[in-house]
Order: structure tokens, then sequence, then C-alpha cells
């Protein structure tokens, strides 16, 4: 009787499990693009890129994400990641040969650097020491569709900002290596970490958890709209 009660509790744990597994919206990153003069974006980054954002929403274990080496067999046949549009048939057609149901496109749209000199000082590869500080901003434009139909269901664009003595954010899975690698203590490398950890927070609200959580990002969203007209404040 005692083993009939624990092979029970064992299978219902079991389908609760696949129950809970089976709910997690499926999501595939497509490479990040570029539209601004970056100094630190070269042909690998996109790639790089997709592949922190893609770790950093597995390790929320909200998604189930598609590894980036299926996702790069597809996109060799499709004229998806030289375009960085996803939408209607060619969406779904994705969709349906990575077994996502949800694509990301995220587009670098901005960067910018400020270095505020309070005298003296030496900078070296980005990374300031003495009387000058180096403030960074970056910006990027993210698209979620649906790839049953080829629907926009989610466009946000995803700021963050570091200092030169800010605090560095750090990413729950992974970091920086291959053509960032030179980025890890600089103000640029602490935004692009932001930047991702910001994007995963985001779409973990947005798409899983929503109700109150999403008040934070409208604000944020009121925040940068509101900047726009202002001008960008690296302060």
């Amino acid at each position: 009787m005692k083993l009939f009660k624990v092979v029970s509790l064992v299978l219902l744990a079991s389908l609760f499990s696949h129950a809970a597994y089976a709910e997690k919206p499926t999501m595939a990153v497509l490479d990040f693009r570029n539209s601004t003069s970056a100094y630190w974006w070269s042909t690998n980054v996109g790639r790089e890129l997709s592949g922190m954002l893609t770790n950093e929403l597995a390790s929320g274990k909200k998604f189930r994400m598609i590894e980036r080496q299926k996702l790069a067999s597809v996109l060799s046949e499709q004229d998806l990641a030289g375009s960085g549009r996803v939408s209607g048939s060619s969406a779904a057609r994705m969709g349906k040969m990575v077994g996502a149901q949800y694509l990301v496109t995220a587009t670098v749209s901005s960067f910018e650097q400020n270095v505020n000199n309070t005298g003296g000082g030496v900078s070296f590869k980005g990374v300031s020491l003495g009387g000058k500080s180096k403030k960074t901003y970056i910006a990027v434009d993210l698209r979620v569709v649906d790839s049953t139909t080829g629907e926009i269901v989610d466009t946000r664009t995803v700021e963050a900002r570091s200092g030169g003595l800010g605090v560095s954010v750090g990413l729950r899975r992974g970091g920086f290596g291959g053509a960032l690698a030179n980025e890890k203590k600089t103000p640029a490398g602490k935004a692009i970490r932001a930047v991702v950890a910001e994007i995963s927070g985001y779409l973990e609200c947005s798409m899983v958890k929503k109700g109150k959580c999403l008040k934070k990002y409208e604000a944020k969203e009121e925040k940068r709209r509101k900047g726009l007209s202002k001008g960008i404040s690296l302060d």
C-alpha cells in the first residue's frame, strides 16, 4: 500500500512537471542587428548577443528556448538574418521548422558615450582612472512575432545606462566572450550586460507574468518617451 502511494505521488509530480513545461512559451532569438556606429560592433557580435539573451531567458525558466545551432540551420536557408524582419508566412514557416511559437528580433538602435572631464586622470581602453568618468547609453528595439500567425505581439525599446564607476550588472548565466571579450569591464560592457538583463526581465513580464509587473515597464516607457523630446541624458 505504501509503495502504491509512493508510485502515485511520483507519477503525479511527473505529470505536473510535464504540464508546467508544456505551458512555457517556446521562443527563439534571432541574431541582433545594429543601426549605430558603436565601436564594439563587429560581424560576430549579433550572434553573441543573441546567445547571451537566449541563455539569460533560459536561466529564468519562464520559456523553452530553441538552441542557437538549430536556429542557425534554418537561417542559412532563408533571407531572415540579413533583413532583420520576420513576419507573415516567413515567420510561420520558420517557426514550424525550429519549433518556436515566438521569434524575437532585436536591433541596437542607439549607443552614446559621454566623457565628463573633472581635471587630470587617465583613460585607457574605455576604463577611466582619476579625473574622468565615462557614461554610456544603449537602446535596443525589440519585436516579438507569433510564428503561427505572423502577428507582431509585442514591441518595445529597452534602454540601459552605465557609468565608469557604476555598478556592474551581472547576467544570471554566461557572460562575455569572443568579439566582446575586451568589453567585460568597460562602461560599454556594463551597459550591454544591463540591457540584455533588462530585455530578459521585460519579456518574462510581458509574455508570462503580466499583471502588476507591467506597470514598472510602462513607467519606464513613459519616461523614455518624455526623454526623446528633451534629448538623451546620460546623467
